[in-house]
């Protein structure tokens, strides 16, 4: 069963605080020191200063209440990377509303979903998505639109929505309302083993314990600034990045979208220290010219210190973490050398456990199944919105949240990431990982990248099938790539493990900050 946060007489770190005791802090002390600065692709960057943001915010959270937004009441906010997005999200909070952010990728079925489930009354988005919430959002009671597209400028349609800039009203009258660190503050949906995406509740605890700990574990200095391109409607970037450096008192520098072709200039530009990246990120890096000098001094990636931080100039730390656990269970060390393509050593907030399937403790050299301890509303989130059955059945006997991750045990406390136990294959009886498969198919020379995945089969049960993007596509393949990816595989894996199918494609595809989406290529090998 999960653990309560809010057992009588606790007190917890953030007692008598929420995120807007944080902005307001922070608007007292640095009013003039930038933010937020927006750097949209197609138009000068448009600084924002702690005191000229925390004004804005305070007249839109106004214009909120006057539109008939109450406390407790959710709000959709479907924006692709934008100020318009960070304005909303802090206005609610500071409200007493509860943001709910939502994935712009997002089909028809799954707005519906989304919109019904948390029982949305409004919604903030852009030209681009409006007719769709407006079809498939229909028990909203209004909508606005932003004036433009992020790297894009289409026409607003005046009168068929109401735009976003009809919101403000005067910040003087900008909601009061008592600090409560344990009322609910945001909501992100999430993808688990069920077929409906899981709303993951946070609570204003929630949302200061990341952006605190986010802060310590990266080392996030005042003067810092960082690059964010990864989604804001997800924990990275609005976690990692925006909240760490508004705890900092830094400057988050927010692009509409991760661009290759645009990161070294934008980076150079804002002289930006920080960033975090994934692995596509770095993937698209390499094929673009690298500059002999920057400023950035750390990195923030799933492994700690792989080969390309030579070729970037920079150290990256691990980390792994999950939009329950709201920051970094596991991290690699600021200042000490990192167990090179680990994840890290367990962060001292939290305590793991790795267990094999019988329940008995993996031993080093081991895998097993991730398990992490917090306190729910606190360093863990709150719930599950409307769904205490899966909230219950996360948790295990001793209070532990499971995650659905395994991860190998190393030397010196560092650990490696597994697999999701999704990604996990039974062969005939047999266990096989698909992150060691794609591992050696990785090796093969003129692979771009791999995606290994379970398909039926009437004697085995399963059998591993792959899928390969040839480095400059399926047309300048070798002819005789399938065959090379085949025999690397026999030479170095087991037979069970050996794949039943190479197929060579030209893309995939693709869910939040371009990682593939296992779950299609699956239905697609049945």
């Amino acid at each position: 069963m999960p653990l309560t946060g809010v057992a009588p007489g606790h007190v917890g770190p953030f007692a008598g605080l929420d995120v807007p005791w944080l902005l307001r802090l922070r608007a007292e002390s640095r009013a003039a020191h930038p933010f937020l600065i927006w750097a949209p692709f197609d138009q000068p960057s448009r600084p924002w200063t702690y005191g000229e943001f925390h004004e804005r915010v305070g007249a839109l959270a106004a214009g909120l209440a006057k539109r008939g937004i109450k406390r407790g009441e959710y709000v959709l906010v479907h924006l692709d990377n934008c100020i318009e997005a960070m304005l909303t999200w802090f206005a609610c909070t500071e409200l007493g509303a509860v943001v709910v952010t939502t994935n712009t990728r997002s089909a028809a079925a799954e707005m519906e979903y989304f919109a019904g489930h948390c029982g949305a009354v409004a919604c903030i988005t852009q030209p681009a998505y409006a007719e769709l919430v407006a079809a498939n959002c229909r028990s909203l009671r209004w909508m606005a639109v932003i004036a433009h597209d992020a790297g894009a400028a289409p026409a607003h349609k005046p009168g068929k929505w109401d735009s976003f800039e009809s919101l403000f009203a005067d910040s003087a009258d900008r909601p009061r309302r008592p600090a409560d660190p344990y009322a609910p503050c945001s909501v992100q949906y999430t993808s688990g083993t069920t077929s409906r995406p899981k709303a993951v509740l946070w609570t204003h605890a929630n949302a200061l314990w990341g952006a605190k700990v986010n802060a310590v574990h990266e080392d996030l200095r005042p003067d810092d600034i960082h690059l964010v391109q990864l989604p804001l409607f997800h924990t990275n970037a609005l976690a990692y990045s925006v909240l760490a450096a508004l705890w900092a008192g830094a400057t988050a520098v927010i692009q509409p979208r991760f661009s290759a072709s645009r990161f070294w200039q934008t980076a150079a530009t804002h002289r930006c220290t920080w960033t975090s990246v994934v692995q596509f990120c770095v993937k698209a890096l390499l094929d673009r010219e690298i500059p002999k000098s920057h400023t950035f001094r750390l990195w923030g990636n799933a492994i700690c210190e792989p080969p390309t931080d030579a070729i970037f100039g920079v150290k990256t730390i691990g980390w792994w973490g999950m939009t329950e656990t709201i920051t970094h269970g596991i991290v690699g060390e600021v200042d000490q050398p990192n167990t090179p393509l680990a994840i890290g050593r367990v962060a001292p907030e939290y305590n793991i456990r790795v267990i094999n399937e019988d329940g008995s403790p993996t031993g080093v050299g081991g895998t097993g199944d991730l398990r992490i301890l917090g306190i729910p509303g606190l360093s863990l989130f709150k719930e599950y919105l409307h769904n205490e059955t899966a909230t219950r059945d996360s948790f295990d006997e001793h209070g532990y949240f499971i995650t659905g991750d395994r991860v190998t045990l190393l030397e010196g406390g560092y650990i490696r990431f597994g697999d999701r136990a999704k990604d996990m294959m039974k062969v005939g009886g047999e266990n096989v990982a698909a992150s060691e498969i794609e591992q050696i198919i990785m090796t093969v020379a003129g692979v771009h990248e791999v995606a290994a995945v379970a398909k039926r089969h009437p004697m085995l049960d399963e059998v591993p099938v792959v899928f390969v993007i040839p480095h400059g596509g399926t047309q300048q393949a070798r002819p005789t790539l399938s065959e090379e990816i085949m025999a690397a595989c026999r030479s170095r894996l087991a037979d069970f493990k050996v794949p039943h199918e190479v197929r060579l494609v030209d893309d995939m595809p693709r869910s939040t900050l371009e990682k593939i989406a296992k779950a299609e290529l699956r239905k697609m090998v049945g």
